[in-house]
């Protein structure tokens, strides 16, 4: 219900708002724009997030959409009203908001002799307060991990984001209002921050950009006063390769890479999924059938390193989870499905673990 109501305020009230925040995985925003389309020649309007390339969110233009250009971060999660270009209302509908929606998204009329940017709205996608786990992609601008706590009832508190599987485990510190930074792992050097009045407001969420595989990991928001110390809450974040990439780098000894491979296995016939390297023999890294593992012929280098999702046939995401990363896993790997009667190559990934 109270999403429902968040979603009604925003489409009456949006079209002269300066930001939009709401929930990762919340159903859809409406993203509003007018203009007077009916009175221009041919006109095209254009939803852009320059921040992206190609930058194109949606383009509608007197014969309907035009998706050519469109940013595949998008596909089928976009629509206008049928009748946009004669009502003047060119509001973008976006669905199943993700974290890497974040943006600003700018609206602009394109007609002959000339464009006009009508406006631009901040999008601002959070983790919700209540997440037990995130992912994301690697590269994403940001993540917001949430804590909330009444520090402003604490006395002289302090708030420290951690990490326990790191040395030092600090992510981030924050002591009277200022960042105390001192012993703050090198991993995230200029790359956290937290609102200014954070220990006044209890709004202890955690700004962390320029997403890295490295990433991933369980965050500690534990707040701290004198007398005691309350654990505030723990948030798995996993940041993962994204679906598109060709290549992967990473350095040795971090806990896990999840190479991304997707595929219609739940359309095939006994589909089996392969994973290998070409250049090693046996080749094969992980084998799938009928929602098992065959390991047979396994190449030793990975025993008990690498796994699948349980259901990865049924819903066609075939990413392969390697774990405890060493040199002598780069490589070439190669993401197969085979069904009765065929076999088709799905994709390969390089993989690059630097010492």
């Amino acid at each position: 219900m109270k999403m429902f109501v968040v979603f009604v305020t925003l489409v009456h009230v949006s079209q002269h708002a300066s930001a939009v925040e709401l929930y990762e995985g919340e159903e859809s925003v409406l993203l509003p724009c007018e203009y007077r389309t009916a009175e221009l020649d041919d006109p095209t309007v254009v939803w852009s997030r320059y921040d992206l390339n190609p930058p194109t969110v949606h383009q509608r233009q007197q014969e309907g959409d035009e998706l050519t250009y469109q940013n595949q971060l998008y596909s089928g999660r976009t629509s206008m009203m049928p009748d946009a270009l004669e009502t003047g209302d060119l509001s973008l509908n976006l669905t199943k908001l993700r974290l890497s929606d974040s943006g600003t998204y700018t609206c602009t009329v394109r007609t002959l002799g000339g464009q006009r940017r009508v406006g631009s709205i901040p999008l601002k996608v959070k983790v919700s307060q209540h997440a037990s786990a995130v992912e994301l992609y690697e590269g994403e601008e940001f993540v917001l991990l949430p804590c909330e706590y009444q520090t402003f009832e604490m006395k002289d508190p302090t708030v420290v984001w951690s990490r326990d599987d790191l040395d030092p485990p600090t992510v981030h510190q924050r002591q009277q209002e200022d960042d105390e930074l001192t012993y703050q792992n090198q991993l995230y050097s200029g790359r956290t921050s937290m609102m200014p009045d954070a220990l006044g407001t209890g709004d202890l969420s955690l700004k962390l950009t320029k997403l890295r595989l490295s990433d991933s990991g369980t965050y500690t928001c534990t707040a701290t006063a004198l007398g005691g110390q309350p654990g505030v809450r723990n948030i798995p974040l996993k940041v993962k390769v994204f679906q598109h990439a060709s290549a992967v780098e990473l350095y040795e000894g971090e806990e896990f890479v999840l190479l991304p491979c997707e595929f219609q296995t739940f359309e095939m016939k006994d589909p089996t999924v392969v994973w290998s390297r070409g250049d090693l023999s046996p080749p094969t890294v992980h084998q799938r059938q009928q929602e098992r593992d065959k390991l047979t012929y396994q190449n030793q280098l990975y025993s008990g390193r690498t796994s699948m999702m349980p259901d990865a046939l049924g819903t066609g995401d075939l990413s392969l989870n390697l774990t405890k990363l060493q040199l002598s896993d780069s490589g070439t790997y190669t993401c197969t499905a085979r069904e009765l009667g065929g076999q088709r190559r799905v994709r390969n990934i390089q993989l690059k673990v630097k010492g």
